[in-house]
Formats: structure tokens, C-alpha cells, sequence
């Protein structure tokens, strides 16, 4: 066992400690720097990077689309993170947070709106469209309890999981041990409700499986923290099976490769403009 840490009077930041994201993780808002977000022509301006919390946005929009909704057009902007894109004067000023992603309305009359935190996004784009959302009192109350169970939850598996497994400097039995029971807790908690229900909030497809799945889906499936062995995930039939049902739809294919610049060839697409930019790279799928 090694020498037990013995918290400091007063904590001070030290830059060095923190592991992959250390240069990006700071104790102070605002930005570092003066830089202008680029404008593109659709009335949507999304900036942003393939993380979940930004798959959610893009695969929001694909599938906005994909009902036939031409309003919802959008150009959507790499954010690389690990170089402090967020830390721009032009994004602090769409998002004071610095978090990707952040989205700005050009289509509302007067200033243009923005949009910040993913989940808000979401009841935003479905509100202003009346899509992906029931509108029956309880069915919309329930999509939204899921909506707003994962942007609680999903903070343990990735910040705390994620972090302690897979990016922090050094492993640690007791971190670990923490955050895998929560998050096995969490699997078991969506097994349970997907064992009697096709999508996360009931009957209908939402914005609570669009919130969802690129988190705990992708996890599932093994495209997050190559943790899927780890964490037993086929002790969880039933999230897998719903998983593997969303991976399958088109506007998932396409939404999760936008603001991507890793991975196989035909899953990167830096930036989106107009929907043939997705064709083009979904193309080069084998």
C-alpha cells in the first residue's frame, strides 16, 4: 500500500496533475483567448465534437431530418477540446461554461439564441420542432425523467468511471470500485425499464434514447472505455438488445460520426455543412 494522501489546509492547482485532460481542466471560468466561432449558412449553428454529449446533438438533428423537417438543416463545427477551443472568447459567449456543445439559433427573430448543455439542447430542438417528444401529459413527463436521469447519471460513468479506469495517471482500486458499482447499478436500472418497454421511456422512440444511448449504448457495445469485458455487459440482454436497435438507424449512423476525427476512415467527418457531407464519408464503409 502506498503512502496515504493527507488533503492540503487550502488546495491549489497544480496543472501538472490530472492525467490525458489536464491541460484542458482548470479551476477558473472564462475565456484564454480571442477567436471568433465560424458562422455558416444554415440557420443551426452547432460546435461541438463527437463525444456522447455531443452525438447526442448530431444525432438529434439526423433524425429531425430524417422526418422530413428541412427547417432543422445545420452546419455543425469541430470544437477540438484538447487544444482549448472552448476556451475562446467566441465560445465562452455561447456557452459561459466552456462544455461542449453549444448551439446557436440564427432562425429566431432578433439576436440569435443560444443553447448550452446537451440535454437542453435536446428539449429545445424538440420543442421548437414538436418531434421526438410525446405530447401527452405523462408520456412527455416520463421521457423527460429519463432525459434528466442522464444528464445526472452520466457524469459518474464518464467523470468518475471513465476517468479512474481509463485516464487517470494512476489506477486505483478504491475509485474504481466506486464508480463501477454505480454505473453497473445504473446498466441494471435501464436493463429493468427496457425489459418492458421497447425504448427508454415507454412505447415511443425520444429524446431520452437519443440522450441516452451515447452513453450507456455505445459503453454497451464497446465503443466506450473498451470496458464492455469489464463490466459484464451481457449480464444486460435487454440494454443490449435496444443498443444494437439504435445503432441500427440511419440517423444514428450518421449523427455519430459528425465532429469526429478518429476511428475508421468512413467514421470521421470534422465538420458538417449540408447533409452530402455525411454521404460522402458514410461512402467509404466497407
Amino acid at each position: 500500500m502506498g503512502t496515504q494522501y493527507i488533503p492540503p489546509r487550502v488546495w491549489t492547482f497544480d496543472v501538472k496533475n490530472g492525467g490525458t485532460w489536464a491541460k484542458v481542466n482548470r479551476p477558473t471560468s472564462g475565456a484564454t483567448h480571442d477567436a471568433d466561432l465560424p458562422v455558416g449558412h444554415n440557420p443551426h449553428q452547432l460546435y461541438s465534437i463527437a463525444t456522447p454529449n455531443g452525438q447526442k446533438i448530431t444525432i438529434m438533428f439526423e433524425e429531425l431530418l430524417a422526418l422530413g423537417i428541412e427547417e432543422a438543416e445545420y452546419d455543425s463545427h469541430m470544437i477540438e477540446i484538447g487544444q482549448g477551443d472552448q476556451f475562446s472568447s467566441g465560445f465562452v459567449s455561447a456557452n459561459p461554461n466552456s462544455k461542449i456543445p453549444v448551439l446557436v439559433d440564427h432562425s429566431i427573430e432578433g439576436a440569435p439564441v443560444r443553447v448550452f448543455e446537451s440535454g437542453a439542447i435536446l428539449l429545445y430542438l424538440a420543442d421548437k420542432f414538436s418531434a421526438l417528444l410525446p405530447k401527452d401529459t405523462a408520456e412527455r413527463t416520463e421521457a423527460l425523467n429519463w432525459l434528466f436521469w442522464l444528464q445526472g447519471s452520466a457524469p459518474y460513468l464518464g467523470g468518475g468511471f471513465g476517468h479512474f479506469y481509463v485516464y487517470a495517471p494512476e489506477k486505483f482500486e478504491y475509485p474504481i470500485n466506486r464508480f463501477t458499482m454505480e454505473v453497473k447499478r445504473q446498466l441494471h436500472l435501464l436493463d429493468q425499464q427496457l425489459s418492458s418497454h421497447p425504448y427508454i421511456a415507454g412505447e415511443h422512440y425520444s429524446i431520452a434514447d437519443i440522450a441516452i444511448w451515447p452513453w450507456y449504448g455505445n459503453l454497451v457495445l464497446g465503443n466506450n472505455y473498451d470496458a464492455a469485458e469489464f463490466l459484464d455487459v451481457h449480464s444486460y440482454p435487454h440494454l443490449l438488445d435496444w443498443a444494437k436497435r439504435m445503432e441500427q438507424r440511419p440517423a444514428v449512423q450518421r449523427g455519430r460520426i459528425v465532429n469526429r476525427t478518429w476511428g475508421q476512415p468512413w467514421e470521421q467527418l470534422s465538420n458538417r455543412y449540408q447533409a452530402s457531407d455525411i454521404d460522402q464519408v458514410l461512402s467509404l464503409k466497407p
